[in-house]
């Protein structure tokens, strides 16, 4: 059966994460988001761990389904498709630690199970680490030996490199990590299957480097709040169960691919120095020898840049027998757009419950319904957006240096020439929200909101890389 995963987030035991973390607000999310199996989580907290006991069940395949699903969704009035939600045990650990003469810091997704092959694990890391501290520990163990560990405790237990491009954090970061894979994994490299690309790389981007043909790229929301979750996703078509999961992921058959941040929009895209409000392309970059021309301190060298400086192909190459992937916008940011407001407004949410009600989930939405049920239900102008958003007709601005970058759909003055040309008793849920907030003159004339989101971004600039 087709199904969607999410297997990297947190809990509310994790620093900068939401109180909300918890299971029946991972529950119902999930189900309005549309994903059939979520990660825990931190299984190597003390508290969370004995919650996960507490509140889970086995499904009897390698999953675990809540004990007692909320009956209410977190969210008012909002009804959603019913989907069977279960958890798979997953933690992240951040190694820090010196080889090769330069400090590493690389993140690492772990998964097991089965509650005993997660106690051993623990026991184990907390002989090294104070496990308690943190959702996300830090531990003075190489990558390496953490793999190492895991293989010991269970033979179905594995390690994914978490968003391998992110320049202080990962595998192959420009700032602590390594140049490949194998040497950083060194004699246990051949136990790596898959590898998660992160929100700022995409796998286009990952496919001009030919020794990472051999791995599946994977794709995870690493939410730290229950709205996040599936902001990338994993799709498979195999049987409910942990263990087709991950073959499925060794062998790449059964796993259909992802769906994917613009890449644009991750927080290390591009390069860069926040605090001066520089933002480079990598050509750019070598230019200026990679220091900022602003403080003349060295920049933050983006996953474009990386990606660039280890390629050796010039295109990218898609490798045979690997899936390909789509691209998504989380809904609020698409309505977000629409109101002119950031995606966590009242408005923004009042509507965005409003069309998860009618269309049931997210995902469906995004990718599945077709256009004219989107148009006859919600509207011309969602309907022209989702339209833009499957075809990669959108205006991308760059992250950089730890600050997300934005997509925008439609072009300055778009969606009020839509609007005007729409009949006010007539339009959809999103024109009418658009009008109840838009001024208009004695006339009728829609009067041009200001979007800073809209205004920022050059028309013209539409991301054209359809793949598949």
């Amino acid at each position: 059966m087709k199904f969607f995963a999410d297997f990297h987030l947190h809990s509310y035991h994790s620093r900068a994460t939401s109180k909300n973390l918890n299971l029946e607000s991972l529950y119902q999310w999930a189900k309005i988001k549309g994903i059939h199996v979520i990660g825990t989580g931190d299984f190597t907290h003390p508290l969370w761990i004995q919650e996960l006991e507490e509140k889970l069940e086995s499904a009897g395949n390698g999953l675990f389904r809540l004990k007692s699903p909320p009956k209410e969704q977190n969210l008012p009035n909002i009804k959603t498709k019913d989907l069977d939600i279960f958890f798979c045990l997953s933690a992240e650990i951040s190694s820090v630690y010196k080889y090769g003469e330069k400090v590493r810091k690389n993140h690492s997704i772990l998964v097991a199970p089965d509650f005993e092959t997660v106690k051993k694990i623990n026991i184990h890391l907390n002989q090294i680490g104070n496990l308690a501290s943190d959702g996300r520990p830090i531990l003075g163990l190489s990558s390496r030996d953490l793999l190492e560990i895991v293989l010991e405790k269970s033979e179905d237990a594995h390690l994914i490199p978490a968003h391998i491009w992110t320049p202080w954090f990962s595998t192959l970061g420009s700032k602590a990590g390594y140049d490949s894979i194998e040497e950083c994994f060194r004699d246990l490299s051949e136990h790596i299957f898959a590898l998660e690309t992160g929100l700022s790389s995409d796998p286009a981007m990952n496919w001009k480097l030919s020794s990472l043909d051999k791995y599946t790229l994977i794709s995870n929301s690493d939410a730290h709040s229950p709205q996040k979750l599936g902001r990338e996703a994993n799709i498979f078509d195999t049987e409910m169960s942990y263990y087709d999961i991950f073959k499925a992921l060794k062998t790449k058959k059964g796993f259909l691919g992802t769906y994917e941040f613009f890449p644009e929009e991750g927080k290390y895209h591009m390069d860069g120095h926040r605090n001066c409000s520089i933002c480079l392309e990598p050509q750019e970059s070598l230019k200026f020898n990679n220091i900022c021309p602003k403080c003349k301190k060295p920049l933050t060298i983006g996953v474009l840049h990386r990606v660039e400086k280890l390629a050796d192909r010039e295109k990218p190459q898609k490798p045979q027998g690997s899936p390909g992937f789509k691209y998504i916008i989380p809904l609020p940011e698409i309505i977000g757009e629409f109101a002119g407001t950031a995606p966590n407004t009242k408005t923004v949410q009042q509507t965005f419950t409003k069309i998860i009600s009618t269309f049931g989930n997210e995902f469906d939405l995004l990718h599945t319904i077709p256009y004219e049920e989107i148009k006859s239900k919600a509207g011309e102008l969602l309907a022209e957006a989702i339209r833009r958003l499957r075809n990669h007709e959108v205006n991308p601005k760059g992250g950089y240096d730890g600050k997300y970058g934005a997509v925008s759909i439609f072009n300055p003055g778009e969606i009020n020439q839509i609007i005007g040309q729409t009949n006010i008793f007539g339009g959809g849920i999103i024109e009418k929200m658009v009008q109840s907030k838009s001024k208009t003159t004695k006339g009728g004339k829609v009067i041009q909101r200001k979007s800073a989101k809209n205004q920022s971004l050059k028309p013209g600039n539409e991301h054209q890389m359809k793949l598949f």
